[in-house]
């Protein structure tokens, strides 16, 4: 009827959201959360490939010196004791001062230059770099590939199951489905994949032999070096580093006693 909602496309979407997750479901290592991946790990591994070339290209490349070793000696720890996912790992340092680290699908790790003074060390380092490869090794980045395209199906079906409203209702509507999606669902997922890495790197800097007492103590220096800055948790991609910190050290119990079965004393 007109100006009416239509419930069929909204059903229709319903439907296909709930064989889409049984479809495509995953388990996360260590955590053993069920996740939403749609595409192959070799077709996520060729995009990481070729988003990593293009980084490098344009950036400088720090080939020697005690930081470079540093990166490739602790990155060589970490994937040695991470789930094995057939990845082709590659680790450089990035002349850059950006407070900043990644790691992309297939084991492609960067670390820029401007994240060794919060690092501090090399227990700040492995803290770092065992976070970013969780990250890989959790599949987060097509995790999120393939929730956003269950949600532009979802905002395709409300745009259909709303066309025959006045105008001002769809537009009010649609707005509040994006604030919705976007508050509710995107940064909520966001902020669990960081944690989750955070708890997963931590488990991989206890099982490499590093210190996992360091985690709280770079996300101080974390803290300090952004100045307290950035929006409300509610609002970021990220916990908060309070929110952090107390997690880490929710967390050392048990990071402390793998550390103590799989390297003594």
């Amino acid at each position: 009827m007109s100006g009416r909602l239509r419930l069929v496309p909204i059903v229709l979407f319903a439907l296909y959201g709930i064989y889409y997750y049984f479809s495509n479901r995953q388990t996360v290592p260590i955590t053993g959360r069920k996740q939403i991946v749609d595409i192959s790990r070799e077709q996520e591994s060729a995009l990481g490939l070729q988003s990593y070339r293009q980084i490098l290209r344009r950036e400088q490349v720090i080939t020697s010196g005690n930081n470079a070793d540093a990166v490739r000696e602790v990155g060589r720890k970490i994937s040695a004791v991470a789930e094995d996912p057939g990845f082709k790992w590659e680790y450089n340092l990035i002349d850059s001062p950006q407070v900043n680290a990644f790691c992309l699908p297939g084991g492609k790790v960067a670390v820029y230059s401007g994240i060794m003074p919060v690092a501090e060390n090399v227990n700040g380092l492995a803290v770092i770099m065992g976070h970013e490869i969780a990250h890989a090794i959790a599949r987060h980045g097509a995790e999120r590939m393939a929730q956003q395209k269950l949600m532009q199906i979802g905002q395709m079906a409300v745009g259909v199951s709303v066309s025959d409203m006045d105008p001002n209702q769809q537009r009010a509507i649609m707005g509040a489905l994006g604030l919705g999606a976007q508050f509710g669902l995107m940064l909520p997922f966001s902020r669990e994949h960081e944690s989750e890495a955070d708890y997963m790197g931590l488990i991989y800097v206890a099982r490499a032999c590093f210190d996992p007492t360091e985690a709280p103590k770079l996300w101080e220096r974390m803290g300090k070096a952004s100045g307290g800055r950035g929006p409300a948790q509610f609002m970021s991609t990220h916990p908060s580093h309070a929110t952090r910190i107390r997690q880490f050290q929710q967390w050392m119990p048990e990071a402390l006693k793998i550390r103590q079965e799989k390297c003594g004393g």
